[in-house]
């Protein structure tokens, strides 16, 4: 197992200290998260953690909950959930976040939106001082609106690249049937609040990847004297 895939098995690991039975869990997207689910099955098949229903962010988690006998419900049919755990791509000091490398970042938003707890999983690469430096801002848009909000987000200072797939023709499509425009802003997002704002704005954009004041606790694997630990900063205010 190298390096980073120890960091995230550590924290994916220690993320399910986090809950309890009887809880609706969200289940997040990506790696770490991926191995966070992995750990919650075999909890509930030891039978430590009893009556879990999850909902889950994405097809990739669907898929994988259903393959570990997890019981799912549907965002649709809670009112609310308990605990949300995921990943994410960059989190910065005051626990704003990047999300949508893996273009879930709409039902990713729209569980995280509707949990009382929204915990982050990550390893210490995904640490940043400010965000949007190295990694970009993914836009969900309308197939046909695509080149529109490219250009009207052009005007705001930020450039953008329509993501394309790998291993299949074409542009990344996402479990909503649309495509990602992946931004980067001149400076870097300096206010999260605003962009996520001024993005969701424009007609065509369905969500950005920007998940802003939502994160209530980040847990971080890191390695310490070769050894996979795992650690909770504290929020700047």
């Amino acid at each position: 197992m190298d390096t980073q895939t120890q960091m995230k098995q550590v924290v994916a690991d220690a993320a399910i200290n986090e809950v309890k039975s009887d809880m609706i869990l969200g289940l997040g997207s990506g790696s770490t998260a991926a191995l966070m689910i992995r750990s919650l099955a075999k909890e509930i098949h030891s039978g430590k953690l009893q009556n879990i229903k999850g909902v889950a962010t994405s097809f990739q988690s669907e898929v994988l909950a259903l393959e570990l006998d997890i019981p799912l419900v549907d965002l649709a049919s809670v009112s609310q959930i308990d605990l949300a755990i995921d990943g994410a791509d960059e989190v910065d000091s005051r626990f704003q976040l990047i999300k949508g490398g893996g273009a879930c970042h709409v039902r990713e938003k729209l569980v995280a939106s509707k949990a009382k707890k929204l915990l982050i999983v990550v390893d210490e690469t995904k640490l940043v001082q400010n965000l949007n430096h190295s990694f970009p801002l993914p836009v969900e848009v309308l197939p046909n609106a695509w080149k529109h909000v490219q250009e009207l987000i052009s005007e705001m200072n930020g450039s953008s690249t329509l993501r394309m797939a790998t291993k299949k023709a074409g542009p990344v499509v996402t479990d909503q049937g649309n495509l990602v425009l992946d931004v980067f802003f001149k400076n870097g997002i300096q206010d999260p609040k605003e962009i996520e704002t001024n993005i969701n704005n424009i007609p065509g954009v369905l969500e950005n990847g920007l998940f802003v004041d939502l994160t209530d606790k980040v847990l971080v694997g890191k390695i310490e004297n070769n050894v996979p630990v795992v650690y909770s900063p504290s929020k700047l205010s």
